[in-house]
Order: C-alpha cells, then sequence, then structure tokens
C-alpha cells in the first residue's frame, strides 16, 4: 500500500478527510521552553511569600514585609502572564 495523506473514510459517499502530518504539533520547542521561563518565574514568586507566621505567643511583624505582600505576588503574577504568552507564542518561518 503506497503511503498517502488522504484516508477514504467512506467507500460509497466518496468524503476524503487529509491526515494531519505528524511533524506538525501546535506547540513547538521553544514554546516548552518559555514554559519552563514562566513556571520557574512563578515558582521564584511564592518562594519568596514564604516566611515565618505570626503565633499566639509572639507577633511576626515580618508577615508585612514589601518582599511578601509586594514583590512576590508581583512577580507570581507577571510569571502566569507570561504562562499564557508562552503557551499563544507562534515562531516566524
Amino acid at each position: 500500500m503506497a503511503p498517502n495523506n488522504k484516508i477514504n473514510t467512506d467507500k460509497n459517499a466518496g468524503d476524503i478527510i487529509e491526515a494531519e502530518p505528524r511533524n506538525r504539533f501546535a506547540l513547538t520547542k521553544i514554546n516548552f521552553i518559555l514554559m519552563a521561563i514562566a513556571g520557574l518565574t512563578i515558582l521564584i514568586g511564592f518562594l519568596l511569600m514564604l516566611g515565618g507566621s505570626t503565633t499566639t505567643e509572639a507577633f511576626n511583624p515580618d508577615i508585612f514585609s514589601t518582599r511578601r505582600i509586594v514583590v512576590g505576588p508581583t512577580i507570581a503574577f507577571l510569571g502566569f502572564i507570561f504562562m499564557g504568552v508562552a503557551i499563544v507564542y507562534r515562531p516566524r518561518k
């Protein structure tokens, strides 16, 4: 049988559906690299939000630090935005 890119689905009706080539995927290598960078950015944002907590015995004023309530969430949010960009990015040919 000769390899062709057309598959006959109904022999009586003559409907022909063209098969998608296997070397053409929705996401390319650059998309996965960009998604990995975005994932690391999100992880860094969450790590910046980590820290000690306030207990009933002692108050920890570090819970109101700029790093934990501004910088960390901003970096995580930008990482989520960049993840969306990384998914829809299509390189020019």
